[in-house]
């Protein structure tokens, strides 16, 4: 890894963006909309399948340690990670899930749904990231 990042600090971020997502997508929260935006027929997308969490994980992974390097100086603190992962999650993947859902024609509930789970795991991470240093 890259000197300066604290591995076990990318895994724990990683691991809190993975659990947010399935609490987020769960029909206990926001599940149910995120079903009808898509357009599932009878409101279930069909299970899962284990690759789909594993490759899943391995994204949040990615993204936790592509954080940890843009926060990768020792003035970094919770607050600033959090910010930036604000920044990241709102300002970058929720404006780009925006332009892509306009071009698909889905509804406003979809950039919502996925755009705000996206800007809620990045504040988390990066708040986790910048945390432990």
């Amino acid at each position: 890894m890259v000197p300066g990042v604290n591995v076990l600090a990318v895994l724990v971020a990683a691991v809190s963006a993975f659990l947010v997502g399935g609490l987020w997508y769960s029909d206990a929260l926001l599940g149910k909309v995120w079903k009808r935006a898509n357009g599932f027929s009878g409101g279930e997308p069909g299970a899962a399948s284990p690759k789909i969490f594993v490759v899943s994980f391995i994204l949040c992974l990615v993204m936790a340690a592509n954080l940890a390097m843009f926060l990768n100086d020792p003035k970094t603190t919770a607050v600033w990670g959090a910010t930036a992962g604000f920044l990241a999650g709102f300002g970058w993947i929720a404006m780009g899930i925006g332009v892509v859902a306009m071009f698909e024609r889905r509804p406003w509930s979809y950039v919502i749904v996925n755009g705000g789970y996206m800007t809620v795991a990045l504040v988390l991470m990066g708040a986790i990231i910048g945390a432990w240093r």
